[in-house]
């Protein structure tokens, strides 16, 4: 045996050969000649080697999984983990590596496992922090979104509540403050700590309107805040507050649309509203599927895992024959199975507007129908129940008025914010 153990040195010449050539080298090639040269100088190698495997594990081009990324994905781990404990760099390789490997994880549908290295991640993350004396790690976010895609909705409160405690010393931070509001705020809802998210998204809406008066924030992320401020307020019977807070937005909305936004459009302003849309999804109302994960609301669609959106995006198709069937017999019926078909079409709606807003710039003409068919029902619903349907109405347009603003057509949404509130009793005099 010599110095180098068992590695030949053939293999070692051939290995730093490919990685000194002048040529292009696939990826393959590289991870072979890591893979050689970390058995001989594993301080050096063993993070390039689980880098490289990473990247390995994703096709690029194609901007695809490979066949073997799973396995790829647990060997950079497997690699991560040989690093030296002192190496100052271990923790961010290995940190990588497990992140990549739960994605891929979750990917297959084995969201235990994915879950539980979310934790790890979490751990490692927390322990660097505690070192460095940084009250700010990673992993929080991505932890309290598994949790609540297995129901676990107080323990995701909680990491929310963590996360926004070190985020809000740090002030916005280019929108990231407000992304870990609108998360914190669904966590609270869903775990049922109604008066702190009530008071959570107050935070949000002094947020956005210090962040709109300065002038390099959006004027209609602050009314989107408002407006959701409110729902969440009627939500836990606080309906005089709720009135004042429409108030506001309706004194904000006037503005706007004499004035217009300040500044250029952009992708956050339309991801802020269907974001916060996802807060009050009606989940509760239409199940995605007994026993699969629930998507966690107030947060972005791509911090989903890849089961719970295709399980919220696919019951579209469900929820329109469901919406279509009840229409038919609301035809004959109206008193049955009108109020049904609006509370089932604001689901299809909601799931509707989320799914177009992150695909393509035309989801405005993809899910301005299905506004526009709710607020027809809605009226329908209105004039069959004069008890429960002018509520109903007012919140058919409010919703549609907050769609027009994230498109920027803000005189029509004026229009149908200000006959929302005369239904609701709230009309200014």
């Amino acid at each position: 045996m010599n110095q180098w153990g068992n590695v030949d040195q053939d293999d070692i010449v051939r290995a730093r050969t490919t990685l000194l050539a002048s040529g292009r080298r696939t990826p393959y090639e590289e991870v072979d000649a890591y893979r050689v040269l970390a058995q001989v100088s594993p301080t050096a190698y063993l993070p390039l080697l689980a880098e490289a495997l990473q990247h390995l594990s994703y096709e690029t081009g194609s901007r695809e999984w490979r066949p073997s990324s799973l396995e790829l994905c647990e060997e950079a781990v497997a690699v991560a983990r040989r690093i030296d404990p002192a190496e100052p760099g271990r923790v961010d390789v290995l940190y990588r590596a497990l992140d990549s490997y739960q994605r891929r994880l979750y990917r297959v549908g084995r969201r235990a496992e994915g879950l539980a290295l979310r934790g790890e991640m979490l751990a490692i993350s927390r322990a660097q922090a505690e070192r460095s004396g940084s009250p700010l790690f990673r992993g929080l976010e991505q932890w309290a979104a598994g949790l609540s895609e297995e129901g676990r909705y107080a323990e995701a409160a909680d990491a929310m509540d963590e996360e926004v405690a070190a985020l809000l010393p740090e002030g916005h931070r280019d929108g990231a403050l407000a992304w870990s509001l609108l998360q914190w705020i669904a966590a609270l809802h869903d775990a049922g700590r109604s008066a702190d998210a009530c008071t959570a998204f107050e935070r949000l809406v002094v947020l956005q309107a210090a962040e709109a008066a300065k002038g390099d924030g959006w004027v209609a992320c602050h009314l989107h805040a408002l407006i959701g401020y409110a729902r969440m307020l009627d939500l836990h019977d606080r309906g005089e507050q709720a009135a004042t807070v429409r108030q506001d937005a309706l004194a904000r909305l006037t503005e706007l649309a004499a004035s217009g936004e300040r500044i250029s459009r952009s992708s956050f302003e339309a991801s802020f509203w269907a974001v916060l849309l996802t807060v009050f999804g009606g989940e509760s109302e239409w199940p995605v599927s007994d026993g699969g994960p629930r998507p966690p609301s107030g947060t972005q669609p791509r911090c989903w895992s890849p089961e719970a959106r295709q399980r919220f995006f696919d019951s579209r198709d469900a929820l329109r024959a469901e919406v279509d069937d009840l229409a038919r017999r609301a035809a004959g019926d109206p008193a049955e199975h009108l109020a049904e078909v609006v509370r089932i079409h604001r689901v299809l709606t909601v799931r509707s507007a989320v799914y177009w807003e992150h695909r393509t710039h035309l989801f405005a003409e993809r899910v301005r129908p299905l506004f526009d068919e709710g607020v027809d029902l809605a009226r329908r619903l209105s004039r069959h129940d004069p008890a429960e349907g002018p509520r109903a109405l007012a919140g058919a347009l409010i919703e549609r008025s907050a769609f027009r603003i994230a498109v920027r057509e803000l005189g029509p949404a004026l229009d149908d914010f200000r006959e929302a509130l005369s239904h609701l009793g709230e009309a200014s005099t």
